[in-house]
């Protein structure tokens, strides 16, 4: 969720802005590491590799911990100079997420999979859209979106040692469970309903790439079903009955239906995202906006758990590769079971 921003002039204020915003006040309180300023050009910082060693699990399922974790140190690695839109280091990421898709049988949605944005004026921005058809003959006409954005903030000033706002929970954490989605799909092929994942750049400038794409398929017409948004997903929730909660969870039924598939509590109410109005913050709004069916986003970010939101700790170091692959597991059948319902369950209250 992005562009959370506290003024504290006796009243609570929240703004949009991405890096230029404070986010400090509220996101990191306690936390005494990161820095906050401004975006510096890729020239100032000096282009190195993270690296990071392979871990083992005992976990079961589709996904392991060693397929999240070797997604997410390429997304995280310095030598994406922390993924900013328009930048190098973003057109890298790019080329690896399309590189996914092509391994794993899904299509571009278009005639490429780089959408390049025509609401963004500050260089060249694009979504990465791929598209995995349904296999039923009559629910291939109707579309569930799986997105996150693969963006970030870039470079930023204030600490000698380090610039790189490397975004691990943020959002390389999403990016890497859609993939894993992606990757799950189009080896199974299982999807009675026709299913596009899309890789959001230019949220952190205000959920810029989701309002192309989301005006651009209006435009098309598509019998779009739900949009469901995964963002930081990196770090288990502090002391909470559910894995993940759901922004907007009293809006529609797409808790107690995603609980139902899951066969647990999966995903759950977070006060404090209904208090600043989350629903609104991440790249599941504009889709709301433009077809008005459920679109709501999953996060396990609670307030409590990650200090390091927009600053430079944000690193793949972090993040708990046995929580993000339980995360991709259990929610498989939810997504299975959504994109596989002989009629559309899910609904706005």
């Amino acid at each position: 969720m992005k562009y959370i921003s506290i003024v504290l002039l006796s009243t609570l204020i929240l703004s949009c802005g991405g890096a230029k915003v404070d986010q400090s006040t509220v996101l990191n309180p306690t936390n005494p590491k990161g820095v906050k300023g401004t975006v510096l050009s890729e020239s100032t910082v000096e282009k190195t590799e993270d690296k990071v060693g392979m871990k083992t699990s005992k976990l079961k399922g589709n996904t392991l911990p060693g397929d999240i974790e070797k997604i997410m140190t390429f997304l995280t690695s310095d030598k994406l100079q922390g993924r900013d839109t328009g930048s190098g280091g973003i057109a890298m990421a790019a080329d690896y997420i399309q590189n996914v898709f092509e391994k794993n049988n899904i299509q571009p949605y278009f005639t490429s999979y780089k959408d390049t944005l025509d609401n963004y004026s500050d260089g060249v921005a694009y979504n990465v859209v791929g598209f995995l058809p349904g296999t039923d003959q009559k629910l291939k006409n109707e579309y569930v979106l799986i997105g996150a954005h693969y963006d970030h903030i870039g470079l930023i000033s204030g600490d000698s040692n380090d610039r790189i706002a490397n975004g691990a929970n943020d959002n390389a954490s999403g990016t890497t469970t859609v993939l894993e989605f992606a990757k799950y799909f189009g080896e199974h092929k299982n999807n009675k309903r026709s299913i596009i994942f899309a890789l959001f750049t230019a949220e952190e400038k205000g959920l810029v790439g989701s309002k192309h794409l989301a005006k651009k398929l209006k435009a098309e017409n598509i019998d779009l079903y739900a949009m469901l948004n995964f963002e930081m997903v990196g770090v288990p929730m502090v002391d909470k009955d559910h894995s993940l909660y759901l922004t907007g969870y009293e809006l529609s039924n797409l808790a107690e239906v995603s609980n139902g598939y899951a066969a647990k509590n999966l995903v759950g109410f977070l006060p404090k995202a209904k208090e600043f109005n989350l629903f609104r913050r991440s790249d599941n709004a504009p889709f709301h906006d433009e077809f008005n069916v459920p679109s709501q986003t999953f996060s396990s970010f609670d307030f409590t758990n990650f200090g390091e939101y927009h600053k430079v700790g944000d690193e793949a170091s972090l993040m708990d590769y046995e929580f993000m692959a339980t995360i991709v597991n259990e929610s498989v059948p939810m997504l299975e079971g959504i994109i596989n319902a002989p009629v559309k369950e899910l609904k706005y209250n």
